[in-house]
Protein backbone atom coordinates (compact mmCIF):
# COMPACT_ATOMS: atom_id res chain seq x y z
CA UNK A 1 0.00 0.00 0.00
CA UNK A 2 3.02 2.75 0.35
CA UNK A 3 4.30 1.88 -2.59
CA UNK A 4 1.01 2.59 -4.45
CA UNK A 5 0.14 5.41 -2.12
CA UNK A 6 3.65 6.64 -2.77
CA UNK A 7 3.37 6.99 -6.95
CA UNK A 8 -0.05 8.63 -6.36
CA UNK A 9 1.53 11.38 -4.60
CA UNK A 10 4.51 11.42 -6.30
CA UNK A 11 2.77 11.97 -9.55
CA UNK A 12 -0.36 14.50 -8.29
CA UNK A 13 2.86 16.32 -6.00
CA UNK A 14 4.40 16.40 -9.56
CA UNK A 15 0.86 18.29 -11.11
CA UNK A 16 0.20 20.33 -8.53
CA UNK A 17 3.69 21.86 -8.10
CA UNK A 18 3.89 21.77 -11.92
CA UNK A 19 0.70 24.04 -11.94
CA UNK A 20 2.09 26.46 -9.41
CA UNK A 21 5.59 27.05 -11.05
CA UNK A 22 3.12 27.83 -14.19
CA UNK A 23 1.27 30.02 -12.29
CA UNK A 24 3.97 31.63 -10.45
CA UNK A 25 5.95 32.51 -13.95
CA UNK A 26 2.96 33.72 -14.89
CA UNK A 27 2.63 36.18 -12.78
CA UNK A 28 6.14 37.26 -12.50
CA UNK A 29 5.90 38.04 -16.42
CA UNK A 30 2.26 40.00 -15.56
CA UNK A 31 4.25 42.30 -13.14
CA UNK A 32 7.46 43.16 -15.49
CA UNK A 33 6.04 43.06 -18.80
CA UNK A 34 2.48 42.67 -19.02
CA UNK A 35 1.99 39.00 -19.78
CA UNK A 36 -1.13 37.08 -19.52
CA UNK A 37 -2.27 33.72 -19.51
CA UNK A 38 -2.59 32.58 -23.08
CA UNK A 39 -6.40 31.39 -23.98
CA UNK A 40 -4.54 29.87 -27.11
CA UNK A 41 -4.69 26.02 -26.99
CA UNK A 42 -1.18 24.60 -25.93
CA UNK A 43 0.21 28.09 -24.82
CA UNK A 44 0.86 28.89 -21.23
CA UNK A 45 1.86 32.64 -21.37
CA UNK A 46 1.97 35.57 -24.29
CA UNK A 47 3.35 38.86 -24.08
CA UNK A 48 5.66 41.09 -25.91
CA UNK A 49 8.98 42.94 -25.49
CA UNK A 50 10.97 45.09 -28.08
CA UNK A 51 8.37 44.59 -30.82
CA UNK A 52 8.26 40.91 -30.58
CA UNK A 53 5.70 38.43 -29.30
CA UNK A 54 6.52 35.10 -26.92
CA UNK A 55 3.86 32.51 -27.17
CA UNK A 56 5.48 30.21 -24.34
CA UNK A 57 4.49 26.42 -23.73
CA UNK A 58 5.38 26.34 -19.59
CA UNK A 59 6.64 22.95 -18.25
CA UNK A 60 8.93 21.70 -14.98
CA UNK A 61 11.43 20.73 -16.13
CA UNK A 62 13.46 20.10 -19.34
CA UNK A 63 12.40 16.10 -20.23
CA UNK A 64 9.25 16.95 -19.77
CA UNK A 65 7.80 14.41 -22.54
CA UNK A 66 8.46 11.93 -24.97
CA UNK A 67 8.45 12.47 -28.67
CA UNK A 68 4.27 12.58 -29.16
CA UNK A 69 4.03 15.53 -26.46
CA UNK A 70 6.71 17.62 -28.04
CA UNK A 71 5.29 16.99 -31.69
CA UNK A 72 1.90 18.28 -29.82
CA UNK A 73 3.38 21.43 -28.21
CA UNK A 74 5.23 22.02 -31.97
CA UNK A 75 2.11 21.73 -33.89
CA UNK A 76 0.29 23.35 -31.35
CA UNK A 77 3.06 26.36 -31.99
CA UNK A 78 2.44 25.91 -35.97
CA UNK A 79 -1.11 26.80 -34.79
CA UNK A 80 -0.89 29.61 -32.72
CA UNK A 81 1.59 31.28 -35.44
CA UNK A 82 -1.32 30.35 -38.02
CA UNK A 83 -3.57 32.25 -36.45
CA UNK A 84 -1.09 35.57 -35.37
CA UNK A 85 -0.21 36.23 -39.15
CA UNK A 86 -3.76 35.92 -40.30
CA UNK A 87 -5.10 38.58 -37.79
CA UNK A 88 -1.24 41.11 -37.98
CA UNK A 89 0.98 40.13 -40.47
CA UNK A 90 3.36 43.23 -38.93
CA UNK A 91 3.84 40.64 -35.36
CA UNK A 92 7.26 39.06 -35.21
CA UNK A 93 6.30 35.98 -33.41
CA UNK A 94 8.73 34.20 -31.17
CA UNK A 95 8.05 30.50 -29.85
CA UNK A 96 9.71 29.68 -26.36
CA UNK A 97 9.48 26.23 -24.55
CA UNK A 98 9.93 27.72 -20.45
CA UNK A 99 11.38 25.17 -18.55
CA UNK A 100 11.14 26.62 -14.54
CA UNK A 101 14.39 23.60 -13.51
CA UNK A 102 17.18 22.15 -15.72
CA UNK A 103 19.84 23.52 -18.15
CA UNK A 104 19.68 24.31 -21.54
CA UNK A 105 22.19 25.46 -23.91
CA UNK A 106 22.37 28.96 -24.43
CA UNK A 107 19.92 30.21 -27.61
CA UNK A 108 19.38 26.46 -27.56
CA UNK A 109 16.54 26.30 -30.87
CA UNK A 110 14.71 23.35 -31.59
CA UNK A 111 13.09 23.39 -35.09
CA UNK A 112 10.72 26.41 -34.79
CA UNK A 113 11.16 27.46 -30.97
CA UNK A 114 13.99 28.07 -28.37
CA UNK A 115 14.23 26.19 -25.26
CA UNK A 116 14.39 28.03 -22.18
CA UNK A 117 15.58 26.33 -18.55
CA UNK A 118 16.36 27.36 -15.38
CA UNK A 119 17.98 30.41 -14.11
CA UNK A 120 17.64 31.33 -18.36
CA UNK A 121 13.98 30.92 -18.24
CA UNK A 122 13.45 32.78 -15.12
CA UNK A 123 15.72 35.44 -16.55
CA UNK A 124 13.80 35.45 -19.73
CA UNK A 125 10.35 35.92 -18.42
CA UNK A 126 11.41 38.73 -15.41
CA UNK A 127 14.95 40.30 -16.76
CA UNK A 128 16.04 39.53 -13.15
CA UNK A 129 19.43 36.73 -13.87
CA UNK A 130 18.89 35.91 -10.09
CA UNK A 131 15.09 35.39 -9.56
CA UNK A 132 15.71 31.67 -10.04
CA UNK A 133 17.64 31.88 -6.57
CA UNK A 134 15.40 34.55 -5.45
CA UNK A 135 12.25 32.03 -5.40
CA UNK A 136 13.80 29.72 -3.63
CA UNK A 137 13.71 30.58 -0.23
CA UNK A 138 10.43 31.28 0.19
CA UNK A 139 9.44 27.57 -1.08
CA UNK A 140 11.55 26.12 1.19
CA UNK A 141 10.37 28.18 4.13
CA UNK A 142 6.54 27.10 3.19
CA UNK A 143 7.79 23.29 2.76
CA UNK A 144 9.35 23.37 5.80
CA UNK A 145 6.26 24.43 7.68
CA UNK A 146 3.63 22.36 5.87
CA UNK A 147 5.98 18.92 6.37
CA UNK A 148 4.57 18.10 9.52
CA UNK A 149 1.07 18.75 8.81
CA UNK A 150 1.63 16.63 5.48
CA UNK A 151 3.27 13.48 7.71
CA UNK A 152 0.56 12.87 10.00
CA UNK A 153 -1.86 12.75 6.73
CA UNK A 154 0.02 10.79 4.90
CA UNK A 155 0.36 8.13 7.67
CA UNK A 156 -3.49 8.50 8.41
CA UNK A 157 -4.07 7.75 4.44
CA UNK A 158 -1.66 4.88 4.63
CA UNK A 159 -3.40 3.31 7.56
CA UNK A 160 -7.05 3.55 6.02
CA UNK A 161 -5.83 2.42 3.05
CA UNK A 162 -4.08 -0.65 4.58
CA UNK A 163 -6.96 -1.72 6.90
CA UNK A 164 -9.00 -1.18 3.53
CA UNK A 165 -6.42 -3.99 1.24
CA UNK A 166 -6.77 -6.10 4.60
CA UNK A 167 -10.45 -6.47 4.85
CA UNK A 168 -11.22 -6.63 1.11
CA UNK A 169 -8.22 -8.82 -0.09
CA UNK A 170 -6.77 -10.96 2.59
CA UNK A 171 -8.00 -13.85 4.13
CA UNK A 172 -8.00 -14.04 7.93
CA UNK A 173 -4.50 -15.31 8.54
CA UNK A 174 -3.54 -12.74 6.63
CA UNK A 175 -2.40 -14.10 3.16
CA UNK A 176 -3.41 -12.03 -0.06
CA UNK A 177 -5.85 -13.29 -1.74
CA UNK A 178 -4.63 -13.04 -5.25
CA UNK A 179 -7.76 -13.94 -7.42
CA UNK A 180 -9.64 -11.40 -5.89
CA UNK A 181 -7.12 -8.89 -6.46
CA UNK A 182 -6.98 -10.27 -10.33
CA UNK A 183 -11.21 -9.89 -10.63
CA UNK A 184 -10.99 -6.51 -9.15
CA UNK A 185 -8.51 -5.31 -12.00
CA UNK A 186 -9.71 -7.56 -14.83
CA UNK A 187 -12.57 -8.66 -14.43
CA UNK A 188 -16.22 -7.33 -15.95
CA UNK A 189 -18.05 -8.29 -13.08
CA UNK A 190 -18.13 -6.15 -10.68
CA UNK A 191 -18.51 -8.64 -7.39
CA UNK A 192 -15.72 -10.10 -5.34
Amino acid sequence: MKSVLDAFISSSEEAIFGDWLEGLAIHVCRIVYGGVKSATPGIDLEFERDGIRYLVSIKSGPNWGNSSQVKKMVQDFVSAKRVLHTSNAKVRVEFINGCCYGKSKADCRNGIYFKYCGQQFWEFISGNKSLYMDIIEPLGRNAKLRNEEYQDKYHEILNVLTKRFIDQYCDPSGKIDWAAIVRLNSSYETSK
